[in-house]
């Protein structure tokens, strides 16, 4: 397993060890102890798995309190995925993290707690699975709007399907009271 640097502190970047022949592949998507060596010291008690097809764009998502951490892995796919920092009073607040996940490269992405989290589709279709270190509680979730222009993510996909939810989302600055404390 090997990690891969990200420009914002928390944030990492895992490319699994992948054993193969032609019959196929093995890889570990979660061992605590190798895990905990590179950096993701985490406790996870969901497992989420979402299909959604090209052009869907799901999110900015978050919850405060109750800051989930997220291990994302594409199972099958392709999606454009973005964290933002939004702890208010943090050096890298409202900055993005973006990568390509896919069925090819099965990297891992790590969202700790504090971080807006969205992605976009950009196969024909994408099964997306996320490993949650808190369960969901709608009542605390809060909506980073997608194209936010203070936050400036290079989406590649303008022309997006939106769920009336995430449509609706909120500006970082009109959130700002909400979120979370660096």
């Amino acid at each position: 397993m090997k990690r891969l640097d990200t420009k914002i502190q928390g944030l990492v970047l895992v490319e699994p060890a992948r054993f193969g022949d032609e019959r196929g592949f093995f890889m570990e998507t979660w061992q605590k102890e190798r895990y905990d060596s590179v950096g993701i010291n985490a406790s996870f008690v969901q497992d989420n798995l979402s299909k959604s097809r090209y052009g869907v764009l799901r999110g900015l998502h978050l919850q405060n309190p109750f800051g989930q951490g997220k291990l994302i892995s594409v199972i099958q796919g392709e999606v454009f995925d973005v964290a933002v920092d939004v702890r208010v009073g943090s050096p890298t607040f409202g900055q993005a993290e973006t990568v390509v996940l896919t069925d090819k490269n099965r990297l891992q992405f790590y969202i700790p707690p504090g971080f807006a989290h969205g992605f976009v589709v950009t196969s024909e279709s994408a099964l997306f699975m996320y490993k949650c270190t808190e369960t969901y509680h709608p009542e605390t979730e809060l909506t980073v709007k997608w194209n936010d222009p203070t936050i400036n993510i290079p989406w590649p996909i303008q022309d997006v399907q939106l769920s009336e939810k995430d449509a609706q989302g909120l500006s970082l600055q009109e959130l700002e009271p909400s979120l979370p404390r660096y």
